[in-house]
């Protein structure tokens, strides 16, 4: 590569860490150049990949954090970071956007989502069949792996110690025995259906048909099962583990009232998983708005109403639903880490950063441009877009002095019917 074309690539790059900053999406350009700004969140998160990738003797229960700020602080950005700070520990990492296709109530949609934005340390995108490739049964990693599922992971359903089973025969037999079998398995341990005549077949050529009895499971519980072996899986191929990060989870306050009682429940799952389960390699982060307790849990009557709502269906699901709805509101309320706000040493050094990375960007030396009044209750958002806005008036325009107002918009909490389903 020629020195010009280096020159072009690296301010291509500058231009869209720019661009990102003005929208308030943060790319991997962006958060490279600003950093987190939050260092005792991002000591707390580097202690819970420790934790994770070598967890300490009876250490039970998942590692994770709840993160809440307004919005505009700063919340993706910092996920961001937090993710690119576990692919430099060796985690793969997910990356979970609430949305209508990705919604808190529904595990099996959850878990397909991780799955599918998983990114290996390396780049890999396919994390789940990289790794399914990459397993030594004779490796330390896999016979922890073994220990585990015929140990505590002994009540998962039978198709995973057989799928584990076929994986290591049909690999060992020679080459191209089945191939395309091995890729099924790799798909069901992903999220995909198994087929159970093709399974039983596999099973009945090695001589292990009579060794397992398949029992019925539902979709939902088939997820959750999933997230506790998977983690596992990721680190016999090698990683240090998983982390999962989810962002925009405020949006729970937008489904019906039962649905957000599902939703509650599920993030308690995320954030504490089973709690039998020890030295689990997974570590789960959640950032929401940090009006949500005020507007939701209390302006919704959550707190009081839902739980009696669940438990008057009168049935052993609703029951044990309404327990962990509970212990999601006690998270939101007593365990969410607020973001810093940024101090005056902080804007000063975000400033000096982002005005480097402008002039870099156009190729000119920005001047100093007033930006937004300092307060309390500017938004670090606020306060990156109207130095990138008035640098860019400016250099168009030498003479113009611009000036920057700031308007916040109240979150929306209304409920969406086409964020609900009949999720049971």
């Amino acid at each position: 590569m020629s020195p010009a074309d280096r020159w072009d690539g690296d301010r291509l790059a500058r231009r869209r860490a720019v661009e990102a900053l003005r929208s308030g999406v943060p790319n991997a350009d962006a958060v490279t150049a600003l950093g987190s700004g939050q260092g005792d969140i991002e000591d707390r998160f580097i202690g819970l990949l420790d934790d994770a990738a070598e967890p300490r003797q009876g250490r039970r229960g998942r590692a994770s954090m709840l993160l809440g700020a307004g919005f505009g602080d700063g919340k993706s950005h910092l996920l961001t970071h937090l993710g690119h700070v576990a692919s430099s520990a060796g985690f793969v990492v997910s990356t979970v956007v609430i949305s209508k296709e990705t919604p808190m109530h529904d595990p099996a949609k959850l878990l397909r989502a991780a799955v599918e934005s998983a990114v290996a340390p390396d780049g890999v995108r396919d994390a789940v069949a990289d790794a399914a490739g990459a397993l030594d049964t004779d490796s330390v990693g896999y016979a922890e792996l073994l220990r585990w599922l015929r140990g505590p992971g002994r009540d998962l359903n039978e198709r995973f110690e057989a799928t584990l089973l076929l994986h290591q025969r049909l690999g060992s037999a020679a080459p191209g025995a089945d191939e395309e079998f091995l890729d099924t398995i790799a798909r069901f341990w992903a999220g995909d259906p198994l087929p159970m005549p093709d399974l039983r077949r596999q099973l009945k050529a090695v001589g292990e048909a009579k060794t397992f009895t398949f029992t019925p499971v539902k979709l939902r519980d088939l997820a959750r099962q999933r997230l506790r072996f998977l983690p596992r899986l990721l680190r016999a191929a090698g990683h240090s583990g998983w982390v999962v990060l989810f962002d925009e989870v405020e949006l729970i306050g937008r489904y019906s009232l039962l649905q957000r009682g599902r939703a509650y429940a599920e993030l308690a799952r995320w954030l504490d998983g089973e709690g039998d389960d020890e030295g689990e390699p997974l570590v789960a982060v959640a950032a929401m708005t940090d009006d949500f307790e005020a507007a939701v849990l209390s302006g919704k009557n959550d707190r009081d109403a839902l739980p009696a709502r669940l438990r008057d269906k009168q049935t052993v699901e609703y029951a044990e639903m309404a327990a962990l709805a509970e212990v999601g509101m006690r998270h939101i309320e007593r365990d969410t880490l607020a973001l810093a706000a940024p101090d005056e040493a902080e804007l000063d050094r975000a400033y000096a950063i982002l005005r480097q990375l402008h002039g870099a960007a156009y190729d000119w030396a920005p001047p100093d441009v007033a930006g937004l009044e300092r307060l309390g209750a500017t938004r670090m958002r606020q306060y990156v877009r109207a130095w990138i806005n008035e640098w860019d008036l400016v250099r168009l325009d030498p003479g113009y002095r611009p000036v920057t107002d700031a308007v916040d918009v109240p979150g929306d909490y209304r409920e969406v019917a086409e964020l609900d389903d009949d999720t049971p």
